[in-house]
């Protein structure tokens, strides 16, 4: 029951029109899932305000993200997902999204970014993992890295 609790945060953003305005701005698509409430609005403000990115979905657990992921079908270039949620895990969930959304790269923000979860992560599907506490301008510069040339 509480996975349908996710949905309505993103349903906001994830209209097929608001995908088609990215597209023709050429900004970074950012699928967000993170079960916080107070981090994920401050991580969206931050993104949006810092790089050419719009988030086009959230969940705070695993049955929402793969609802998301599966039934908008709006493609992104960026999925973010923390460890721990509301109910599953960023574990159990990543090699999903990676099968789900093939083309996005997949990045782990969590505050148990240790040397052996980066591994484990990494061996799932994880492009880059990245601890919240520490390593958020390592992200934030890891997005640039993912603008077009001139965007």
């Amino acid at each position: 029951m509480s996975a349908i609790m996710s949905v309505p945060v993103s349903s906001a953003s994830s209209t097929p029109a608001a995908a088609s305005t990215v597209a023709s701005t050429r900004a970074l698509t950012c699928f967000l899932v993170e079960d916080s409430p107070l981090i994920r609005e401050n991580l969206i403000a931050t993104l949006q305000e810092m790089l050419d990115m719009q988030v086009v979905g959230v969940a705070e657990d695993e049955a929402g993200a793969l609802r998301w992921l599966q039934d908008e079908a709006v493609p992104c270039d960026l999925v973010i997902i923390d460890l721990f949620l509301k109910q599953g895990t960023g574990l159990s969930l990543l090699p999903k999204a990676r099968q789900l959304q093939p083309e996005a790269k997949m990045v782990v923000l969590s505050n148990y970014a240790t040397v052996d979860m980066r591994q484990r992560c990494e061996q799932l599907g994880a492009d880059r993992v990245f601890d919240k506490s520490s390593e958020l301008d390592e992200l934030i510069a890891y997005c640039l890295e993912m603008l077009p040339a001139g965007g």
